[in-house]
């Protein structure tokens, strides 16, 4: 039962990623303004969060797309990121900051613009600007995303971000994709109900004290993120959600 009431949840969450997938055309809409106004430093436009790692859901309507600029680009990331802020005012966007990206909403979805400029043309290492520390920080994208895709937890991850959504936790999808992939580490249990499980308990007793650091670069220490007040909402949650059946827990 349990098992296949996350299934019809799964299918029902299911997001298309083929040719005419929302993504594609809130990416053809984008680029062509991206590209009038980065010029000749813009390196790309790709999908880069949930869509790219295959852990978004239908109903969280987020695209995360990562701006790549040259390392030749002369500005500083906070030139970088108050500039597309005011071009995307200027196309009418009404953009809200946050903290290494800048959200709008294209064709009814919610889109997480990314800048960041390429440290050098040998890697795929980018420094971006971290608005609320006032600072930069070294990551590598497709790091992250070859992490949670090598992992394999997709179903459970899903699940986990739809608990989170219909909870209203405040929990960064980054930052959850790699408790799940700590709370499966050398498990092996046979059912999708008993995988989820095992998450809510690592977020009820081991999550809060948990340190979480970038594959790209273990000087970004993802757990430090959140607060500790808001790391034990989730560890609370979580306790509840272990008391209660699987259609309070998720819809």
């Amino acid at each position: 039962m349990s098992d296949a009431y996350l299934q019809g949840i799964l299918a029902r969450e299911a997001v298309d990623t083929g040719p005419h997938a929302p993504v594609r055309g809130v990416l053809t809409t984008l680029t062509p303004l991206i590209a009038g106004w980065a010029g000749n430093k813009l390196l790309s436009v790709s999908p880069s969060g949930s869509f790219a790692k295959g852990t978004a859901n239908h109903s969280g309507t987020d695209i995360d797309l990562f701006i790549s600029l040259s390392e030749e680009t002369t500005e500083t990331l906070q030139q970088i990121y108050e500039k597309l802020f005011d071009r995307l005012t200027a196309l009418g966007y009404a953009p809200k900051r946050q903290n290494v990206s800048i959200n709008i909403k294209v064709n009814g979805y919610d889109v997480d613009l990314v800048p960041a400029k390429r440290q050098n043309a040998l890697s795929n290492d980018h420094s971006l600007y971290r608005r609320r520390a006032g600072t930069w920080t070294k990551t590598n994208v497709q790091t992250h995303i070859a992490h949670v895709r090598a992992a394999g937890h997709r179903q459970e991850t899903r699940l986990i971000k739809l608990w989170r959504n219909q909870k209203n936790l405040d929990f960064p999808s980054f930052y959850l994709e790699l408790a799940v992939i700590e709370a499966l580490r050398n498990t092996n249990y046979a059912t999708l109900s008993d995988r989820v499980a095992a998450c809510f308990r690592y977020l009820r007793d081991t999550f809060s004290n948990a340190r979480f650091v970038d594959p790209a670069n273990t000087n970004n220490v993802i757990s430090d993120d959140l607060t500790a007040a808001e790391k034990q909402r989730i560890s609370t949650a979580a306790g509840q959600a272990l008391n209660s059946t699987w259609d309070q827990v998720i819809r």
